[in-house]
């Protein structure tokens, strides 16, 4: 055959102007693509010399070469793989988006062929990502299979190519680069090595180096591992291989708190190697970092940090998922948001909650370090993921009012622990665990042996308004609206004890609230109250005073809301007022007192007296009359 120059198709010289040029993010890109279409071919061939002996008679032991020459500034790639015939290499390559991989796994499927073998090229553009590169581009290539040719074909991809005969006496195809200038880089073996590492460490076959420009020795270390961990079946995946596998991936030294292997058949297929880490990263919190897990496509690394893989909640989750169904764009750098990523995302949702509900079980120890490491992290889905929301309940812990130091509880051990009379489970939001242990709200319900869950992370402001219910039992604000504890014989009691003290002390509440009117919306008796004088208590549906200080301290614009004063009808504070009021009902002191009154419930929620330089004045003076 003699030398022949073909002009590429109509149109065809736009299109490669645009994968030289904007197809891809990096350059370094067009190595991954060149070594993916030498894995197919060598894969097509295997295939193939199942039925037809030919095509394999020369026992091929299976291999792909890169090949430099420093002199000629020229990368080789080179497989031993199917090949390609004239024909074929006239139609794949001069014809852009024409792939010859798509081609071979669509005849399969028409014939309704089994096994067949999972191929990395569907778009037919990945080859041209050479000429990002390259100044020039050669393809010398023997097809597999008795009475073919060897075929050479050239472009430096200004519009046009040359196909003529070649000398080659093994069947495969090597594809010569003559680079630009610039690009020495990719001649150097620990740039190449680097690039295989991160991108085809995972080619079933053995990726060799040479830098003689001839092929690699027979004995040559190749540059990739070839192990798919995560292929593997659990039971041939060792601790020691996971955990040195996890550190690759993560650069974390320390071994991962649990390792959890997938592999989903059915309607969406797909493997998976993921892993909770021990302890929470620094970046776990940081505003606009990429959190996901990396991504292959039939072993071959497309890109880290895929956040459509997960929820935002389970960005702790580290971790790879390989696929053959997912939805690339053209260049196979960006995932396509659509029905198989939401079915994927979904089944790798479900895996992890329920390993950390199996974990929450069996190993309750374990489940607590993690939890104090990622609760916060993971209580982000009680606001976002309403599908999984009782599975997410479940795996909530707080902190409490009878818990020592920072001790945790369940819900559901809540519940467990909860008195027979106890028929809701009570919280409180607090800025700081301190502020909660010591607050006014819970003192009734403490001395009843009723626990009160203590919501003092960030994170449970926001998150509250979903936990409205756990196991049919109500959650309830301990310092918002009208609290009743106990049975319908101790609630009555309290209610008559309430509504008696109201009478007794009607002019000292009025008073309190007639001075205190531009602060509190109502002053009353309370039944939550047993050592402390008194406390503010919100609306049922109003801001939590903390939220409420949070979103000021944002520069959000929140109306001003006039609280609830409640008093102790048996502290000796109110009885003295009483005593003072009846005997001077103009006592200049009782204003104070009220003053004095409505700081000390401020401070004891975590906040600061309205006039502090006042306050703390009114009990120095207080101090110098005892």
């Amino acid at each position: 055959m003699s030398k022949k120059t073909h002009i590429f198709k109509a149109e065809i010289q736009q299109v490669l102007d645009l994968v030289i040029h904007s197809l891809y993010s990096k350059k370094e890109i067009f190595l991954r693509e060149l070594i993916s279409n030498a894995s197919d071919a060598i894969d097509r061939a295997q295939y193939l010399g199942l039925t037809d002996k030919s095509v394999v008679a020369d026992a091929p032991v299976w291999k792909i070469d890169l090949i430099v020459d420093k002199d000629d500034k020229t990368l080789a790639i080179a497989d031993n793989g199917i090949g390609m015939s004239e024909e074929e290499l006239d139609k794949n390559l001069g014809v852009i988006a024409n792939s010859g991989t798509k081609a071979f796994a669509q005849a399969l499927r028409e014939k309704q062929q089994t096994n067949v073998p999972e191929l990395i090229g569907q778009f037919g553009v990945g080859f041209y990502a050479a000429f990002m590169v390259a100044e020039t581009v050669t393809v010398i290539t023997l097809k597999r299979g008795e009475g073919q040719k060897a075929v050479k074909w050239s472009s430096a991809g200004d519009g046009s190519y040359t196909l003529e005969e070649a000398a080659r006496d093994k069947p495969g195809t090597t594809i010569v680069l003559k680079l630009r200038e610039g690009m020495d880089d990719f001649l150097n073996e620990w740039r190449l090595h680097e690039l295989v590492k991160k991108y085809s460490d995972f080619i079933a076959y053995p990726i060799r180096f040479s830098d003689t420009g001839e092929a690699p020795k027979e004995d040559a270390q190749p540059l990739n591992t070839m192990k798919a961990l995560w292929k593997r079946p659990k039971s041939e995946q060792t601790e020691e291989e996971t955990n040195k596998f996890y550190t690759h991936l993560t650069h974390d030294y320390n071994p991962p708190l649990k390792t959890i292997p997938m592999s989903v058949e059915g309607a969406v297929e797909f493997k998976a190697l993921l892993f909770l880490p021990k302890q929470a990263g620094f970046d776990l919190m940081m505003p606009n970092k990429k959190h996901g897990l990396h991504l292959y496509v039939r072993n071959v690394f497309i890109g880290a940090d895929f956040d459509l893989l997960l929820p935002e909640y389970l960005r702790f989750v580290k971790g790879v998922v390989d696929s053959s169904d997912l939805p690339l764009n053209v260049s196979r750098e960006m995932l396509q948001d659509d029905a198989v990523i939401r079915k994927i995302k979904s089944n790798i949702t479900g895996k992890v909650l329920g390993t950390l509900a199996e974990m929450m079980a069996d190993a309750p120890e374990t489940y607590t370090d993690f939890f104090t490491a990622f609760g916060r992290v993971l209580k982000e889905g009680l606001h976002n993921d309403y599908e999984n929301g009782d599975k997410l309940k479940a795996l909530m812990m707080f902190r409490s009012a009878t818990r020592d130091g920072n001790a945790l509880i369940s819900l559901a051990d809540y519940v467990k622990a909860m008195p027979e009379t106890q028929q809701e489970i009570y919280y409180l939001i607090a800025e700081d665990l301190e502020t909660a242990r010591h607050a006014p709200h819970i003192e009734a319900l403490t001395q009843r042996g009723y626990d009160v869950l203590l919501f003092t992370d960030p994170i449970d402001q926001w998150v509250v308004d979903t936990l409205r219910e756990f196991d049919g039992k109500k959650l309830v604000a301990v310092d918002k609206g009208a609290l009743e504890v106990g049975t319908d014989e101790e609630k009555a009691a309290a209610k008559k004890k309430i509504e008696a003290a109201a009478g007794d002390f009607k002019e000292l509440t009025a008073l309190i609230q007639e001075h205190l009117k531009d602060d509190v919306k109502e002053v009353r008796f309370s039944p939550r109250l047993t050592g402390s004088a008194c406390c503010l208590v919100a609306d049922e549906h109003a801001l939590n005073p903390s939220m409420e200080r949070l979103m000021r301290a944002m520069n959000q614009e929140v109306p001003k809301q006039l609280r609830t004063l409640e008093l102790n009808p048996d502290h000796a504070v109110i009885a003295r007022m009483k005593s003072m009021l009846e005997t001077d009902k103009n006592d200049t002191r009782l204003a104070d007192y009220a003053d004095l009154l409505f700081g000390q419930a401020l401070l004891a929620e975590g906040a600061s007296p309205k006039n502090p330089q006042r306050f703390t004045q009114l009990v120095a003076e207080l101090m110098a009359q005892v």
